[in-house]
């Protein structure tokens, strides 16, 4: 009962410190760090939405970041030709990531293990290099934002609503992942990534599974991709690339694999670590690389595990 007890009010009391910070900040002189825990909110859609292919999937895709990017950039593109409209330019930035999942997931998924990671990074890199080749977007220097997109009743130039309206997203898009993982379709994906071929004997559909579930978590990479663009103002190819895909498998990793909060607890303790390392050394990598040893030699389900059971 108690740990029952515990994995429900640890995220509600984590809820609540977040609700409340851009409230206190200014009072603390922190008010820096709500734009800084805006990003960490993305950063951890964005790994959770990986977390979902990977933790419950089995799929160890190396090219996430390609939809992460893919939705900053339509934003960033709109924003170009002088559409700015928030409900137009983000459930677009979300169809475009998923469309392009759907390509690539359709291809890939055919494919295991190794084959699998390689192809999703081949087709990641493309990606990458095609918005290189963009020189009318700025190439590979990038292109700046003229404002934030606008969002009827708020303004995103101020960083306590964006947070909110940020926050508020995050919040809906983990519950969604949740219900999906806690579905039929999500104990099915599941079940595929202990034994797809007892499941494909069983008569499920196991590559229309996993493509659905690969181009969900496309979208909703493609969703993050678009806050981003307007927490930056600016968007570039480096968003795509390998690196990119790279350092969102560390955050699922150092938060736990299929973990219901595996990405976001990944996410905030890797943004963290490196905002306050950067205080005291240039070589921040290097304490910051120690520190994710000893996680993976201590805690091997991830940080998250050590609060919370594994999720169903």
């Amino acid at each position: 009962m108690d740990k029952h007890l515990s994995a429900a009010w640890l995220p509600l009391g984590c809820l609540l410190l977040l609700v409340l910070f851009p409230l206190v900040a200014p009072a603390l002189d922190l008010g820096f760090y709500v734009s800084f825990m805006r990003r960490v909110l993305i950063y951890a859609l964005a790994a959770s939405s990986l977390n979902f292919i990977l933790g419950y999937g089995g799929m160890v895709a190396l090219g996430h970041a390609a939809f992460f990017g893919a939705g900053a950039y339509v934003v960033a593109m709109l924003s170009a030709q002088g559409q700015s409209q928030a409900l137009i330019a983000w459930p677009l930035a979300m169809l475009v990531a998923g469309g392009l999942a759907l390509l690539i997931g359709a291809i890939s998924l055919r494919t295991r293990g190794v084959y699998f990671i390689m192809i999703t990074l081949a087709f990641a890199q493309m990606v990458f290099y095609l918005f290189i080749s963009l020189r009318q977007y700025g190439g590979e220097d990038g292109l700046n934002l003229a404002a934030p997109s606008s969002v009827p009743g708020l303004n995103l130039t101020n960083d306590t609503q964006f947070y909110y309206l940020v926050l508020g997203i995050v919040v809906a898009c983990l519950w969604l992942m949740h219900c999906m993982a806690n579905a039929r379709f999500g104990r099915a994906l599941q079940g595929i990534r202990e034994n797809e071929t007892r499941m494909q004997a069983l008569g499920y559909p196991v590559l229309r599974i996993k493509l659905v579930a690969f181009v969900f978590a496309g979208a909703l990479a493609g969703l993050a991709g678009a806050l981003l663009a307007n927490h930056n103002l600016f968007v570039s190819p480096s968003l795509m690339h390998w690196t990119a895909s790279a350092n969102l498998i560390i955050m699922v990793i150092v938060g736990g694999i299929g973990l219901r909060f595996g990405g976001v607890v990944g996410a905030t303790v890797m943004l963290l670590l490196e905002e306050f390392l950067r205080l005291y050394t240039d070589y921040w990598h290097l304490p910051l690389g120690v520190l994710l040893l000893m996680i993976v030699l201590f805690a091997p389900r991830g940080l998250a595990g050590v609060f919370v059971r594994r999720s169903p």
